[in-house]
């Protein structure tokens, strides 16, 4: 009998689990190797297996002849579930309030730990555990995947990652708990409120590094209030007169190093009671795509496949670098023709000034912005299959690599423009129609390519699975049957982690810190952009796209790096649009030398208190400082004491 995916268990010959992964391979996969897969997968991890529970799908009440018969429902009995949060170092609430790393030794004396420890997991804390013990599942003495004598195994080699390279595993992800999502979804976005966003609960379900994100989008807009509110009235009664900006240039200059310090301390007080702050990095191995000779590593004391790094950096710098530079310079020459619609437009509303030839002046910077994002698009893929082809052992390496060409990229994209109006052109009117027009423009296209377009697309594809259900299925059933809610999941757009939404959230830090002060409205569009945002990302998250596995992150990662960045460029760039200033050349009226070595010289000032005052705010509290410190000191203590005992023994 098949019970609903509610209740969350599935009914086999063999006793009940709770189903928590999905593995999915090719329909005609060879029958020797799933046998073989699923053997290794129970197997007891004594005996070199993950010790896992796995049951084929069954074909469900809507059942098609195209329908893909290979799906796989992994669990885990508690037992294995508590070993595995020890065996990936989960840290959990000891009965102190500190957060340790669990053990299973000590397990009684964990905050929430009752009898067996069921519930003592989230439901994403288990699905992170399983999919790590998939994932270090090794080969042993096979050469091969049996029946693909092509996909070659070797002793050590991570089988999941292996059947992946070889498109055998088509995927692996974790199912949505509907009773779960629905509460999670009545209090993260199904009500409009003014309050904050439940991160807890999202870090529950999602895990921490989607917390995260959501954490730092909701920081960031409650960073931009004071900018918003500074702005408004500024926009108001200084419009005309664009020389008065340079007040808002100094706010900009002081907002932008203060809020990426403080959010460092936000971001260490959310992963100290996440448990990941302290949290030892897992080892990790080599990405899936990772190709090269097998070889042995001196490390693992394993075979594994080598790359020389000299010939990947000479794929980095004789291929990469060229194409990056290229499409910079491609970059510039739209920029050009870009500028010659401009002054096109601008000669025809001089001919003849009419409503008509007013709206004319806009053409131009609408046409470019939809350009830029269209640009970004085709870049980001050119980029993603560069970095695939420079082939980085880890995806750590991977993601660092690609995050920098794209921020480069983007970056010259999006600004070049606005910096050759600024300190080319020196036209401040132009700049600000500018700024507006490229962070309106963007801002609707990434609305409708984030949130209108998959939700359009994710509903086609349910109402054809709700169709198929509804033919077969009884009038008393309120639930969707857990086959038909697995092969409904498995069809859903996989979600690609946090890049571009952090990617949209560096571009618009940039336009507010470098520009807005003489756009002073840009804050109160980005706080606008970001609250509906926060409702779109959302949506996605609960019915868009697959559930997506926990990240175990402690931070914003390398874009704490990337903002930082920025804001140290906002600081140069907002001390130029100073110096350029009337009120300010008017102190300076027979020097200009004197004028750009006054500016320089604040400049050089304003970048050495921006790096004081990161030395003088801790990043981290200090009463978390000293929870971290006196847990280190017990750990040592106990380490002490159990080479004293070891010794007395002796």
């Amino acid at each position: 009998s098949q019970i609903t995916l509610s209740a969350q268990f599935y009914d086999s010959g063999t006793p009940s689990f709770n189903p928590l992964v999905v593995l999915e391979l090719i329909s005609d996969t060879k029958e020797e190797a799933i046998a073989w897969l699923l053997s290794r997968i129970r197997t007891p991890q004594q005996a070199g297996g993950a010790g896992l529970l796995v049951e084929q799908l069954g074909p469900g009440v809507s059942a098609e002849q195209k329908d893909n018969p290979n799906l796989f429902l992994v669990g885990a009995s508690w037992e294995r579930l508590l070993s595995g949060a020890e065996d990936v170092g989960l840290f959990k609430e000891y009965s102190d309030g500190s957060m340790r790393g669990f053990t299973c030794a000590n397990n009684h004396n964990f905050k929430d730990f009752q009898g067996d420890g069921a519930g003592f997991l989230s439901m994403a804390e288990c699905q992170y555990i399983i999919k790590h013990e998939l994932e270090t599942l090794r080969a042993k003495d096979e050469t091969h995947i049996p029946g693909y004598s092509n996909a070659k195994l070797y002793p050590g080699k991570s089988i999941i990652r292996r059947l992946l390279s070889k498109g055998i595993l088509i995927q692996m992800f974790p199912l949505h708990h509907k009773e779960e999502l629905k509460r999670l979804s009545f209090s993260w976005y199904k009500k409009i409120k003014l309050s904050l966003q439940p991160l807890d609960e999202i870090r529950h379900y999602y895990g921490e590094g989607q917390a995260l994100y959501f954490g730092f989008l909701e920081y960031f807009t409650f960073a931009l209030v004071p900018m918003a509110l500074f702005g408004v009235p500024y926009y108001m009664f200084d419009w005309e007169d664009y020389d008065k900006y340079v007040a808002f240039a100094v706010f900009n200059v002081v907002w932008c190093t203060i809020i990426l310090e403080l959010w460092k301390r936000s971001s260490a007080t959310l992963a100290y009671h996440w448990g990941t702050l302290s949290r030892k990095k897992a080892f990790e191995e080599p990405r899936p795509g990772f190709h090269g000779v097998l070889g042995y590593n001196p490390v693992t004391d394993r075979e594994e496949p080598l790359y020389p790094n000299a010939k990947r950096q000479l794929r980095i710098y004789l291929v990469s670098l060229p194409f990056v530079l290229l499409c910079l310079y491609l970059s510039l020459y739209v920029m050009m023709i870009y500028f010659q619609m401009e002054g096109w437009a601008l000669s025809v509303h001089d001919q003849d000034p009419s409503f008509w030839t007013g709206v004319l002046l806009y053409i131009p910077s609408i046409i470019y912005a939809v350009v830029i994002e269209a640009m970004n698009l085709v870049y980001r893929y050119a980029a993603e299959f560069l970095t695939e082809w420079e082939n980085h052992r880890l995806e750590s390496s991977y993601q660092n690599h690609l995050v920098l060409k794209v921020l480069v990229f983007n970056f010259f994209n999006c600004f070049a423009s606005l910096f050759y109006i600024a300190f080319v052109m020196q036209d401040m009117v132009l700049l600000s129609q500018s700024l507006a027009t490229l962070l309106i423009t963007s801002q609707i296209l990434n609305q409708f390519m984030e949130a209108f377009l998959p939700y359009w697309l994710q509903r086609r594809r349910n109402k054809k699975m709700i169709r198929k259900v509804q033919k077969r299925r009884t009038p008393g059933d309120k639930e969707l049957p857990l086959a038909e809610q697995v092969r409904l999941e498995a069809d859903m757009s996989t979600y690609l982690g946090t890049f571009d939404d952090y990617l949209e959230l560096f571009l618009l830090f940039g336009y507010v810190s470098l520009f807005s002060c003489v756009y002073p409205l840009a804050a109160v569009l980005v706080v606008l952009n970001n609250v509906t945002e926060v409702y779109s990302d959302a949506f996605k998250m609960c019915h868009v796209f697959k559930r997506p596995f926990a990240d175990p992150a402690a931070n914003i990662g390398v874009w704490q790096l990337a903002f930082e960045t920025m804001s140290v460029i906002a600081v140069v760039t907002n001390c130029a649009l100073i110096g350029m200033s009337p009120q300010v050349k008017a102190y300076f009226p027979e020097s200009e030398t004197q004028l750009i070595l006054w500016t320089v010289a604040i400049e050089h000032g304003l970048l050495a208190f921006k790096f004081i005052l990161t030395f003088l705010i801790p990043d981290v509290p200090k009463h978390i400082q000293i929870k971290l410190a006196r847990l280190e000191f017990e750990s040592l203590e106990a380490l002490k004491k159990k080479v004293n005992r070891f010794v007395w023994i002796l």
